[in-house]
Parts: C-alpha cells; structure tokens; sequence
C-alpha cells in the first residue's frame, strides 16, 4: 500500500530510521470431521497414528477424494474475508521432502486457488489506528504428519494422525508495519475463523499457526530481502519474533552486509529467530497438476447458499452494538472479540442500560474472569444474575458500592441476587431521615470539619465516606449528597 509512513512505527537504527515490512502466510485448520482427501478422523489427542486411512498411509492405489465439507468451509471463511470466490480451482503436487507426509509431496492450490483477494480491517489498540490488510489469497492443502524427536536417544517417530488434515492457508500482502499491527491482524483474522466456525483456532494445538515473513527498508525505499520465520503459534511469540527479526536484519545492513533470503526459527526460551534453510522458490517445489483430482467446480447459486448462511460478523455486530446501545468503539470492540463474549452481554443488555450491561461485563466480569484464570464460557454469574444487579441498580435498591459486594457473593457463591439482597440486609437507606440522622451526628461530633468543608467543598468526600461507614455503605448515594450540601450550606 503506498500510505504514507507513519514516524511512530519506525525503527531507530545506528545509521537512521528503518521500516519494518510484513507479510503474514496462516495455516488454519480447517474445522471437519474428516480429513481432505480421505474419511480419517480429524479428532486431537487419539493415540499415535489411529487416525490413518490407506489414503494418508499412500498405500498403492489409493486415489484422493475431496471432502466438501472443507471445501464449503474454505468458501465461508473467503466470503467472511471479503474476498473473490474463484469458481473454478485445481489442486496441485508441490514436491517436497516431508519425513511425515507419505506421499512425498503435499496436495496443495498452487495458481488456481479456491479464494482470491480479499480483506480484513484491524483496529490496533496500542496506536488506536484501524488499517486495512489485503488477503492476496487463501488456497486449501493438506497438513503433514509430525516427527518426534525425544522418545528415544537415536531413533525419530513419527505420527501421521495429522497427516492429511484440511488446511486453509492464508496469505497476506506484505501491508503490516510493526508488530503490534501483525498481532492485532492475527487476532482478528482469528476472531473471524471463530465467528465463522471454519477454524477453532485453538493455537495450542497448532490448528492456527503463521508463517511471518519479515524485511526491512529505508522509508519510502523498494522492499528489502525478507526472511520466512515458519510455524509460530502465539500471537505474543509473532510479535517477539518481528521484534527480534527487524532489528537482527538492521544490524547486518548498517555493518555493510547483505540480508539471505531463507527460512528461519524462533527460539521463545532464547527470544531469537535462528536459520533453518534457505528459502525455496515456486520453481524449486516443481509444482505441477495433480493427476488424480479434476478441477474444483461449483456455481454462484453454490456460493450464495452458503452466504445466506453466515453469521453477523465483528464488523457488523460492532456498527450494531454502537448504535443500539450507544457503546463506544472500544467498548464495543472488547466485546465482539469472541462471539460468546458478545451473546452474553446481548443476553445481559436485553431491556435494559446497554452501557450499564458493557460496563459491568467489561470492568467487573472480564477482570474477575482473568484474575482467576477463565474465559466467558466458565464464568460463575450468568446473564440472568448480571441482569438482576444492574436492574436492581437502576431501581434504587442497592448503590453501585452495594451491588459490587453483591456480584462477589454471586460470583462466589451462587444464588438470585433479589433474594441475597433481602435475606442479607444489602438494601440501600432510601429513608432520608435515617440518612439526616446519621449526618447530623457525624456534624455534631466534627465542627471543625464543618468549618473547613464550608471553606474547601472538596472535603464533602470526607462526609460521604463516614456516613456511609457509619450506614454500612447503604445509604442512598444522591440523597446523602443532597442532605450534606443542605447541611453544611454548600452549593
């Protein structure tokens, strides 16, 4: 993209600024039952090789059949990116040595790719920016296998479960200038795979993972030769890996010397990216059609059948939860991160304050969640308890003080927030005579506050916290304000 460069994301060398560029290549598993080209389960955690067909083993004879399932899936997410569904796609041999890919080579998309250009806008939170990153293509291929290498002291095993599995493989135009700007993109490219239920996403496990292919220039300069860091599967270790990668390739270039194009490792105990080979060409895979599959054909009718069935995805709901709700843009945005995170609070907000509901699950909920560890599928208070305080908020039952001791009782606890308000006595004192009387012996036993909160109204504070001391933190937060300005004569 030829914006203009952004001072802020530059990088101070010895000899000068230098920009970072960055492309991103996701591996996505691709969210079935079975493999692509065969009836093997996908299912993580069975035991070593028990999830092999005769076709992942490329036993003789054996002849690939595509799954649809994968095949829809890959169409779905490439609507869910915005991008142009080719109609037509082949599959290609890219030959290559796998130690745990049977065949020899991998089945990929190699010119005809199933999805073409597309694109996903990022909001990037530590610069408050919100860019756009261009989705060159996303072509289907199968996972290889896995080598193990430390179940014994001179022999490798290998385990071909995975072997065969759907991948969609995003790949990115080289349009991500730091690495803030990389995680973010990766986190909302994976929050769409989520939406969407094309890709769990579950990096753990390795279904997503990104190759990061990083360079360096001077600004405004033509692009530097990049290096391919492969396989990182943590959004924290890409932006390590950037970090380390830029200013590794700046040292080399201010000391004279020149960038290799190869592929390189990152190392997170050492926090360093280190070489594995040298980066292959197209041509050094001798791509060529693959024989035992014709070419993928569907029609448009196919494509939107399968759009009508998308869900609201986090571009739109978050247009809608700011201007349903009045949310603001980050509010909004915390909120539609993870689909089940957005369902709770329309669960909360139904008939009631949308910012009150955004603010008890963002402040409250979230930090209460993270503190002990858990996401929003775990949480101890449901929508229907969260509703309850804020309705009884709002009906002046309990003061915000109250209602923050109340949502540690359910979250703790358990039980219907009506009834602990009742059963525990955490009724706030709308009475403004009990209110009066608590005032006026805080004023009789302190005149000499009287006469310097009459002087300097900020130390009306001083009032509030000892009358609410005093009626345990129930008394009617306005009332009480109103009473103590009447009663010390401030305006």
């Amino acid at each position: 993209m030829n914006a203009p460069v952004n001072p802020k994301k530059l990088i101070k060398g010895a000899t000068g600024d230098w920009e970072i560029v960055i492309g991103m290549e996701i591996h996505a598993q691709v969210t079935s039952q079975a493999k692509l080209f065969s009836g093997a389960s996908t299912a993580f955690g069975n035991d070593p090789n028990s999830n092999v067909s005769l076709v992942d083993a490329a036993m003789p004879g054996m002849l690939p059949v595509i799954n649809e399932e994968c095949v829809r899936q890959a169409i779905r997410t490439g609507l869910g990116l915005k991008a142009e569904i080719n109609l037509r796609s082949t599959f290609d041999r890219k030959n290559y040595f796998y130690p745990d890919l049977p065949q020899g080579y991998q089945i990929s998309q190699y010119k005809s790719p199933i999805v073409g250009e597309g694109e996903v806008i990022v909001d990037v939170p530590e610069t408050g920016e919100t860019i756009m990153v261009r989705i060159e293509r996303l072509h289907l291929e199968q996972d290889a296998g896995k080598s193990i290498h430390d179940l014994h002291p001179t022999m490798s095993f290998v385990d071909l479960n995975r072997s065969g599995v759907a991948l969609m493989e995003i790949v990115s135009k080289p349009d991500l200038r730091s690495a803030d700007e990389a995680r973010a993109y990766v986190t909302k490219l994976r929050t769409i795979l989520r939406y969407l239920g094309t890709c769990d996403g579950d990096m753990d496990k390795g279904n997503l993972r990104a190759d990061v292919n990083v360079s360096v220039r001077r600004p405004g300069d033509e692009l530097g030769t990049r290096c391919e860091i492969k396989n990182v599967n943590s959004i924290r270790f890409i932006g390590q890996a950037i970090e380390y990668e830029a200013r590794r390739q700046i040292a080399i270039l201010e000391d004279g010397g020149t960038i290799d194009q190869e592929t390189r490792l990152y190392d997170p105990g050492k926090g360093e990216t280190r070489s594995m080979r040298s980066k292959e060409e197209a041509h050094d895979y001798r791509y060529f059609p693959d024989p035992d599959l014709l070419p993928l054909e569907f029609d448009q009718a196919y494509v939107d059948d399968l759009a009508k069935g998308l869900p609201e995805l986090p571009d739109e709901k978050k247009a809608r939860f700011m201007a349903d709700y009045g949310l603001s843009p980050y509010d909004a945005s915390v909120l539609v991160a993870e689909r089940a995170s957005a369902d709770f609070f329309e669960e909360v907000a139904k008939g009631r304050d949308g910012k009150a509901a955004a603010n008890w699950i963002i402040n409250e909920l979230f930090g209460r969640l993270n503190k002990e560890g858990k996401d929003i599928s775990e949480t101890p208070v449901s929508a229907a308890q969260l509703g309850a305080i804020i309705e009884l908020i709002g009906e002046n039952v309990i003061s915000g003080k109250i209602a923050k001791d109340l949502f540690e009782i359910v979250f703790t606890e358990g039980g219907d927030p009506r009834e602990l308000v009742e059963t525990r006595g955490m009724k706030q004192v709308t009475d403004t005579g009990a209110i009066e009387k608590a005032v006026d012996e805080i004023i009789a036993a302190n005149p000499d506050k009287v006469e310097q909160a009459k002087a300097k109204p900020t130390l009306l504070g001083w009032f509030v916290g000892q009358t609410m001391k005093a009626t345990g933190g129930k008394a009617n937060p306005q009332a009480l304000n109103e009473i103590l300005k009447r009663k010390l004569g401030i305006e």
